[in-house]
C-alpha cells in the first residue's frame, strides 16, 4: 500500500445529510491537505479506528467541497455515531 501523500489525515465531521434524510454509509471528512489536491483522493482508500480498537474500512467517492477540502467517504459496515470527530487515514492501493 502507497501512501498518497507523508502525511494524509483527515477527521469525520458527520453523515451526509439532506433536510430528511441521513444516510449513514456516508461521511463528510475533511482533509489536512492543499485544496488543489483534494481530487486525487477519490478513489483512496479510508481507515478509521476507534476507541474499542474495532477498524472501519471504506472508500472516497466524491469530492463534497474543494475549497474547504472535504471529501464524502462510503463505509461498509456503516460508521457509528460515536466515530464523528475521530481521525482517519487515507492511502491508495
Amino acid at each position: 500500500m502507497s501512501y498518497v501523500s507523508s502525511s494524509t489525515r483527515g477527521i469525520i465531521i458527520g453523515y451526509r445529510k439532506s433536510r430528511a434524510r441521513q444516510y449513514c454509509n456516508q461521511v463528510l471528512v475533511k482533509l489536512f491537505t492543499d485544496p488543489k489536491n483534494v481530487a486525487r483522493f477519490i478513489g483512496a482508500n479510508v481507515v478509521v479506528k476507534d476507541f474499542y480498537n474495532n477498524i472501519y474500512r471504506g472508500r472516497v467517492v466524491r469530492v463534497h467541497s474543494y475549497r474547504n477540502c472535504v471529501v464524502i467517504a462510503r463505509f461498509k459496515p456503516n460508521i457509528p455515531g460515536q466515530a464523528i470527530g475521530l481521525y482517519v487515514d487515507l492511502f491508495k492501493t
